[in-house]
């Protein structure tokens, strides 16, 4: 398998264990399984369109792997009939204007760690990983700029820069002015951004859980994670004017159709094209 995302390998490794803990509850080989028995494993799994369809590029993944190095005789999952999944639509459920203030005031009052994590997550758009992944030293400034350089997928760094609400939610819960980081006499030793209160890195199940919790006491309704924080951060930068590849090197989208999917207005016939080619013309 060659993703160097260490958020990806361990989603694929999920869901590999899902698979074979279903293949031992049937007493199925691994290595002798067909396609009519992923059939049966395909109409097991629920959730979102994209979540089915990721869960058995997994399986397939291994499969392929398998075939290659002469373990396996054929990919049973090759020709199992996958979701539709829409390039074009995003299943996650963002937030709007209101309760995007809603969940910063109630993150504001939790926990100063809470509240950086929230900040950071909508004023940046980073994903969970990226903002977990993040060390002190890290966060700096550049140009007149507060930054913060995280690791986007595939290993590749980036630099984000860090608005002011949320420079305030992050100077406050690691303790410093910022001007230390400033002048470059931040601590020696770079630590963890998120830690728990033993020091730890903070754990991606638990970030997600507080992001949940939050969301419950801001009243808002609805399967709401981290991810659709980044959502929120997309589709109101959108509404305010943010041009789509602006947005696009803002999020580390590969492909423009994928930020494309977060614009609400697309088929707004107000913004049509042939308005502006009619007015350039007039």
């Amino acid at each position: 398998m060659a993703q160097s995302s260490p958020h990806t390998l361990a989603a694929y490794t999920r869901n590999l264990a899902g698979y074979c803990l279903w293949l031992d509850d049937l007493n199925l080989d691994l290595l002798t399984v067909r396609r009519v028995h992923v059939d049966g494993y395909r109409h097991t799994l629920t959730g979102a369109l994209s979540t089915v369809a990721r869960t058995l590029a997994a399986v397939s993944s291994f499969y392929r792997y398998a075939l290659a190095e002469d373990v396996v005789d054929r990919n049973p999952v090759a020709t199992v009939v996958r979701p539709n999944v829409d390039a074009d639509h995003s299943s996650t459920q963002g937030l709007n204007r209101d309760q995007a203030r809603a969940l910063l005031a109630v993150a504001h009052r939790d926990s100063h760690r809470s509240n950086a994590l929230v900040n950071l997550l909508v004023f940046t758009g980073v994903r969970i990983s990226e903002a977990l992944n993040a060390r002190t030293a890290d966060y700096g400034h550049d140009a007149g700029h507060r930054t913060l350089r995280i690791q986007r997928k595939g290993g590749k760094s980036a630099k984000v820069a860090v608005p002011a609400p949320a420079v305030v939610a992050l100077n406050t819960y690691l303790g410093t002015s910022g001007a230390d980081l400033v002048l470059g006499h931040g601590p020696a030793q770079s630590l963890p951004l998120f830690t728990t209160a033993t020091g730890k890195p903070w754990n991606r199940s638990e970030a997600f859980r507080t992001v949940q919790r939050l969301a419950g006491r801001a009243g808002i309704q609805g399967q709401i994670s981290p991810h659709s924080l980044r959502h929120t951060f997309a589709t109101i930068a959108l509404d305010s004017g943010t041009s789509l590849h602006a947005l696009q090197d803002s999020m580390g989208h590969a492909d423009p159709r994928t930020t494309r999917r977060y614009d609400r207005a697309r088929n707004n016939l107000l913004k049509s094209a042939s308005y502006d080619v009619a007015r350039a013309l007039a």
